[in-house]
């Protein structure tokens, strides 16, 4: 496994880039999310010699000229400067809270209930499913046929290449569950992870977490890394042989 500084680090350079969306690094990482995922500006890792008032600046005055009107910064331990105080300051809403978890791969086999499984995605209609679960989940808006098609031969693409799966769980033959997986320099990116409101509780999660962390050992990864809710993942994946190694937290600032 990774040791706590390499672990610090991998989390601190994790990054999504949705499809089809802009992006810009200045003191900070700004990302511009498509209209499908609510819009907005995401800023995060941040790394600047200016002061946090400034690097707040720059990030706003960007959000404007791309004709936003919201800002979410993510903060950690690992920024310079600190923003957390300026964005308070500023009347940012604190609007989520990360806890950063590692485990070993495989390490302890994850307790699956009986009957439960989940499948790497290998079809369109599993792509379909997936889709079900996160716009029900994440509030998106779905994908027309043809983004169901682009998003098939992304997953296509990454399976072909080892770097990446996406996994989906059915309970009495609907979609339940899903997630994906990156891996990156020995690390398994855990992403994504999403249950269907009336199938939590019944194992579709879990099943979820094995079968990505059996996909990264097959492909060489030595540690699992994955940021989940306080509220909601984060509490399983303890329970799962997961170790906390700090925070991440957002702000949501109306600009």
């Amino acid at each position: 496994m990774h040791t706590e500084a390499e672990i610090a680090r991998a989390s601190a350079a994790w990054i999504w880039f949705p499809r089809d969306s802009e992006h810009e690094r200045s003191a900070l990482q700004l990302v511009r999310y498509p209209a499908r995922f609510g819009g907005g500006v995401r800023g995060s890792q941040i790394a600047s010699e200016l002061d946090a008032a400034a690097v707040l600046d720059q990030a706003i005055a960007r959000t404007r000229a791309w004709g936003e009107e919201r800002l979410v910064v993510w903060t950690n331990a690992a920024d310079n400067p600190d923003l957390e105080d300026e964005l308070r300051r500023r009347g940012a809403v604190h609007d989520d809270t990360l806890t950063v978890f590692a485990r070993p791969v495989p390490g302890d086999p994850i307790a699956v209930p009986e009957g439960r499984a989940a499948q790497v995605v290998q079809t369109l209609q599993d792509v379909r499913d997936v889709d079900v679960v996160n716009v029900a989940v994440w509030d998106q808006a779905p994908l027309d046929e043809g983004g169901l098609r682009t998003e098939f031969a992304e997953v296509a693409a990454d399976a072909a290449a080892g770097t990446g799966a996406r996994v989906l769980a059915r309970i009495d033959g609907s979609p339940a569950s899903t997630g994906g997986c990156t891996i990156v320099d020995g690390f398994v990116r855990l992403w994504g992870a999403a249950t269907m409101p009336r199938f939590r509780g019944r194992g579709a999660y879990r099943a979820v977490l094995a079968e990505r962390l059996r996909v990264g050992a097959e492909r060489g990864a030595r540690t699992a890394l994955v940021k989940g809710r306080v509220e909601t993942s984060a509490p399983i994946l303890a329970r799962c042989g997961f170790t906390a190694y700090g925070e991440d937290r957002s702000y949501v600032l109306a600009v």
